[in-house]
């Protein structure tokens, strides 16, 4: 079968590889459809990895497809059902997995395309409780950025900074995948919405999304402005995940008590912290990595609901590279999609 392999730093290659066996028990096997492009995507593909990777390795973290085959013991699931995928491979059997909190899982094999080959290739075997149905009406190209871009956010806002009809919130980079997801799903319970971007074209995007205010952060300070904008009071939560550049100006737009969620660090993993200024104003930081399963579910009711993912663009495989070096240049507005 064809699939796509990272071989080295920034060296992919479209080739054929042996196809999977049949299913095991509590297994299925799935006939990929879409792949979302993230920027996991944009590490791997520069050669960095947290921890030593055996290469090659087949690329792509978020997918969708269809139900090939189903392995003994699987019920819920049928040939030809319509599914989203789980990128990470868990344990399914540790506390957290247990609770279903399984991006805290204790003992995770790694992230697939990352760690693990995957879902750059036509067929692929998982567990079947690390599939989701797609509801009917959801294409597989919105169903490829349930997994990772529309997961994380649901996690980010919902779970994790706990965000309220009503609130103000402030999404940097508000043409990435993550930032036109985060934009949608604020504005969709009534939330007023500030957002950051890198020029006019995007900003233009921004506001058709239903952004009530857009920052040009090349022409104009954003701290400035969203303190402007808010009358000096900060923002309620702060989405981010652009790093470094960001970290400290993020701080100042909090309103006393408000809450930061982060999941990147795209420019620059190190910042540091005013630690009176944490304490007196009483901030609440949060990380977040990934989402949980529960999470991917939520998501997909959500685009079944209309609030559909911003597709850039939709490519074949075999111009994977060319997606991620626009991922890398931030040459795009929304999400990158290959197809199979």
């Amino acid at each position: 079968m064809q699939a796509l392999q990272l071989f080295g730093d920034r060296d992919l290659r479209l080739g054929d590889i042996a196809a999977p066996p049949p299913p095991g028990p509590g297994e299925v096997q799935i006939r990929v459809r879409a792949v979302g492009l993230n920027h996991i995507d944009v590490w791997g593909f520069r050669g960095m990895a947290f921890v030593r990777r055996k290469l090659p390795v087949v690329v792509g973290a978020e997918g969708s497809g269809e139900i090939a085959a189903v392995g003994e013991g699987v019920s819920a699931l049928a040939p030809g059902d319509r599914v989203a995928m789980y990128g990470a491979l868990t344990c399914g059997r540790c506390r957290a997995c247990r609770e279903g909190r399984d991006n805290l899982c204790e003992d995770v094999s790694g992230v697939l395309g990352f760690h693990l080959d995957g879902f750059s290739r036509e067929l692929v075997n998982l567990p079947a409780r690390l599939v989701v149905p797609v509801p009917d009406g959801v294409s597989f190209e919105d169903a490829a950025c349930a997994g990772v871009a529309f997961g994380t956010v649901q996690h980010m806002l919902f779970d994790n900074a706990r965000l309220e009809p009503g609130e103000t919130i402030l999404v940097h980079a508000g043409g990435s995948g993550i930032g036109t997801a985060a934009i949608r799903m604020a504005k969709a319970i009534g939330c007023r919405v500030i957002t950051t971007v890198g020029d006019d074209e995007k900003a233009a995007k921004a506001r058709a999304l239903g952004a009530d205010h857009v920052i040009n952060y090349r022409t104009e300070r954003f701290e400035g402005e969203t303190r402007k904008l808010t009358r000096r009071r900060g923002v309620d939560v702060v989405f981010e995940h652009v790093g470094a550049e960001t970290w400290s100006g993020s701080l100042l737009c909090l309103k006393r008590g408000g809450r930061l969620v982060t999941c990147g660090s795209t420019s620059g993993v190190s910042a540091s912290i005013n630690l009176m200024q944490l304490f007196q104003q009483q901030y609440r930081i949060t990380g977040s990595f990934g989402c949980r399963i529960a999470n991917i579910t939520e998501s997909l009711a959500k685009m079944a609901g209309g609030l559909r993912p911003v597709i850039d663009e939709v490519l074949p495989l075999r111009d994977f590279a060319r997606g991620v070096e626009r991922l890398e240049t931030r040459r795009v507005f929304g999400k990158i999609i290959a197809t199979l």
